[in-house]
């Protein structure tokens, strides 16, 4: 703290010191113009008493001159003994602010036993700039960020030292732990009693851990210790992609980690004695941790108290637990609370919501341990209130019928879950931000009328996309402009103020797009899907119709060969109750019309007119927990597409007839099957494995295959122009198409099978952009007929990808696969292939 040199007194000087007490002091007195100054002595073994007449504040800029007064002692109206310690107080409570840089008294009057004081006081300089040597820019904002420096607050010690702390931190948590901050004070010319400050930072070298030791592990092995520290690695091998800087909040969880890994294993009583850091050099750390793992335990008698609902022999199966189980303690916490059929869900799911069990060890003999189960069952509750925040398009109603959670209803831990998991399968809402608590959803118990208030606080995201492209397929580049409206209401198509930009809110699906790159390619659809038809149950009606038309005149050529189709489909989804509510059922009829003027490329026939129409039954269950990213459940279908026999009903001999007669109605039944499984390994790691199948078949085998109908296998999965009856199926690490057999100049992938394994991590999970990292290892293959069918044969390939759902463009990818395997009838159809994707294809 700097004193200042000089504290002036006219009429009166004031001791602050105590020991200056005893010498002689000399007072002048502030008289008015025309008296002239009086120089007064007084003689401090006689002191004065005086009355304050007023007392001012002077020379402040930004602090209050009231406040100031209200904390110094004195008053006006005291009576205060000079030479004394009164004012020596009042000066030490000014100092003691932390404020000022210099305080001055003087009395302006002397009126007989009156006096008149005036406190000048001078602030400490404020900040008129703050400024970083040293560090990036981002690393620039993340600090201004983290410090909260403004422009004119002023300058202490205290915050100096507060906010150079908080640097080193910011630099500690970036592995940088020997960084050195400077601060540079320099006046600003410009702005009186003001300063520019300037933390010189010199982060010096990346400080990463070199080597964990462990001390006292007989039982378990370091490297398995190692294993159980998440983000505290040291530089092996086995670490090469984990981050090996030391993180001082992470520290004491993976020390909390290590010793839960110990009870894992039975291990009860273990605990850290010790631990110590320590520099090898200046770029290196070791830590040294002493453990004392204690005797391993097992389980031997467990017992239940107070279960009335379930019986004990049920509980017991839940729990799992046997005689002579390792203690576990964690396995048994995750059975009785977290696992989705624990014992707490079992009871919460009948309505027993204020449920509660404690397992309390009750006899250690040995090595075993007895448990006792006490449970606390209470009342059933019911839900009250169900409240619904943060929807500013979708209207209430879309909400509530997707909630399974009702006012009145028992509660019910798995109803509110499978509440989540609809909203966020809805795709309008965050589906990261609605999992959790407090942020996208409160439970709210009552335990004294025995009731439960929800709020599921939704947040809005923009899931409408815009198509704008262009894209290069079938030799020639093609354009294309698509629309689609997640969340549209025909409602509001009428209503005054709804165009803004478009009627929205009810959760129905529009769609439209159009494709065309001039005479040779053109195509257009619209479709649209209301998935609550009558808005009672969640029945869905789905219908679409389009128009394409491909010919042989690229650029400038002349058409001289095309091929028209026109369709339409009406589909009905239905939700099942049986075996569960996962599984949906869905029938729909289609219709295509054909017209082919002498076409050539890849078909059975090249003039004509034909017709199909078909019959589309899906069969599926899907239970994973959000449409973007899942991390649990499973989503599988079984479908089958027929058309009736036509060639069953007549004694025609088709092999002799003419192609357009033949193929004027189209005839066939395809099977396929689609089946994916989400598994979360450890934090956001996901393990996707998925299957597929697709069998083609005809009712006659003189009438043959359909000739618009194929499995397109290899490459992205996609194509710049669509033929409908044509299923394109991704192999990555191939060339487009190239793994499709061909026959007579055909495609003629009759049958296939597809296997793939994703490992998947998410990179940014936010409204704005969602994007998730894999690597991947598939295999597939096609066949014409039936009896070449092996399964096993497959074409094998491996690779990495990412994933980009942006709201308004929707999902992007990028692939880059390897192709391990020869394909005979298409040389060099493998090896590194580059992909790009929209939308996510199986």
């Amino acid at each position: 703290m700097k004193l200042s040199k000089y504290i002036h007194f006219y009429a009166i000087v004031i001791l602050v010191v105590p020991v200056l007490l005893a010498a002689a002091t000399t007072l002048v007195a502030q008289q008015p113009a025309d008296s002239g100054k009086v120089n007064i002595t007084f003689d401090p073994a006689k002191p004065q008493e005086f009355v304050i007449a007023d007392i001012t504040i002077s020379g402040v800029k930004y602090l209050n001159p009231e406040q100031i007064l209200s904390f110094i002692g004195v008053a006006k109206g005291d009576t205060v003994t000079i030479p004394n310690e009164d004012i020596s107080l009042a000066l030490k409570r000014l100092w003691a602010q932390r404020h000022f840089s210099d305080i001055a008294v003087s009395a302006t009057k002397v009126e007989g036993d009156k006096i008149y004081l005036d406190i000048k006081l001078t602030e400490r300089p404020r900040v008129s700039a703050w400024n970083f040597n040293g560090a990036k820019k981002g690393e620039r904002d993340d600090l201004r960020e983290k410090l909260h420096l403004r422009r004119g607050s002023e300058v202490s010690d205290y915050l100096l030292k507060v906010s150079t702390d908080a640097i080193k931190s910011y630099y500690a948590e970036k592995g940088f732990r020997k960084a050195d901050v400077n601060i540079i004070q320099e006046a600003d010319t410009l702005v009186p009693n003001a300063v520019k400050v300037t933390f010189d930072i010199k982060k010096n070298q990346k400080v990463k851990i070199k080597k964990i030791y462990f001390e006292g592990n007989e039982k378990i092995k370091d490297r398995k210790l190692r294993k159980s520290m998440k983000k505290t690695k040291d530089m092996r091998l086995r670490n090469l992609f984990s981050s090996k800087k030391f993180n001082d909040e992470e520290y004491p969880n993976d020390k909390e980690s290590l010793i839960r890994y110990y009870n894992e294993k039975g291990y009860r009583d273990a605990a850290i004695v010790s631990d110590s850091m320590y520099y090898i050099n200046d770029k290196r750390l070791g830590i040294k941790i002493n453990i004392d793992e204690g005797r391993r335990y097992y389980f031997r008698d467990i017992t239940w108290v107070g279960n009335t609902i379930i019986p004990s022999v049920v509980l017991s199966n839940i729990l799992g637990i046997k005689k002579g189980d390792v203690y576990d303690v964690v396995a048994m916490d995750k059975m009785l609370h977290q696992d989705q059929m624990s014992v707490s869900t079992q009871y919460m799911d009948q309505g027993y919501l204020f449920f509660n069990i404690q397992p309390v060890e009750i006899n250690i003999v040995g090595d075993s341990i007895d448990i006792e189960m006490r449970i606390f069952e209470g009342k059933q509750a019911t839900f009250n209130r169900v409240n619904i925040t943060g929807n500013t398009k979708t209207n209430e109603h879309v909400i509530r019928r997707e909630l399974w959670t009702r006012p009145g209803n028992l509660f019910s831990k798995s109803d509110f879950e499978r509440s989540l998991r609809e909203l966020a399968q809805s795709n309008n809402f965050d589906a990261e931000k609605l999992m959790v608590q407090n942020e996208g959803w409160k439970l709210t118990p009552n335990e004294r009328d025995g009731t439960a208030d929800i709020t599921y606080n939704v947040e809005e995201k923009s899931n409408d996309q815009i198509e704008l492209s262009g894209g290069y397929g079938g030799n020639t580049f093609i354009a294309t402009v698509g629309l689609k409206f997640s969340n549209f209401s025909v409602g509001r198509m009428f209503k005054k103020g709804a165009w803004r930009p478009i009627p929205s809110g009810d959760g129905q699906t529009l769609a439209l797009r159009f494709q065309t790159n001039g005479s040779y390619y053109t195509a257009t659809s619209i479709s649209f899907v209301e998935p609550w038809l009558g808005g009672k149950k969640p029945t869905s009606l789905s219908v679409s119709a389009y128009y394409t038309r491909e010919t042989d005149g690229y650029y400038y050529q002349n058409v001289t060969q095309s091929l028209e189709t026109y369709g339409m489909s009406v589909g009905i989804g239905q939700r099942l109750k049986w075996p569960d509510t996962y599984f949906t059922l869905y029938t729909g009829v289609s219709l295509q019309h054909y017209i082919l003027n002498n076409w050539q490329s890849y078909f059975l026939f090249s003039d004509g007119q034909s017709n199909n129409f078909s019959f589309n039954v899906i069969f599926g269950r899907n239970s994973t927990d959000q449409p973007i990213y899942p991390r649990k459940g499973s989503d599988f279908s079984l479908g089958l597409q027929l058309t009736i026999p036509y060639s069953l009903f007549t004694n025609k001999d088709y092999t002799s007839m003419p192609d357009n007669e033949r193929y004027k109605w189209i005839e066939y039944h395809k099977w396929t099957f689609k089946g994916a499984l989400y598994t979360q390994l450890v934090g956001d790691f996901v393990l996707m494995t998925r299957a597929q199948f697709g069998f083609l078949a005809y009712y006659n085998a003189d009438w043959g295959y359909s000739p618009f109908e194929a499995f397109i296998l290899g490459g992205d999965g996609m194509s710049g122009f669509n033929r409908y009856g044509q299923e394109n199926i991704a192999l990555r690490g191939y060339v487009n198409s190239s793994v499709t057999p061909l026959v007579n100049g055909a495609y003629a992938g009759h049958i296939y099978d597809k296997f793939t394994v994703e490992l998947r991590h998410p990179v940014i999970m936010q409204p704005q952009a969602n994007i998730f990292a894999y690597v991947f290892f598939e295999g597939g293959n096609a066949w014409s007929t039936f009896d070449k069918f092996n399964p096993f044969a497959i074409k094998r390939s491996a690779g990495i990808g990412v994933r980009l759902m942006l709201p308004i463009v929707g999902t992007l990818g990028i692939d880059w696969g390897y192709g391990f395997d020869n394909v005979p009838h298409y040389p060099n159809a493998g090896g590194g292939q580059i992909h790009f994707t929209f939308g996510m294809p199986m």
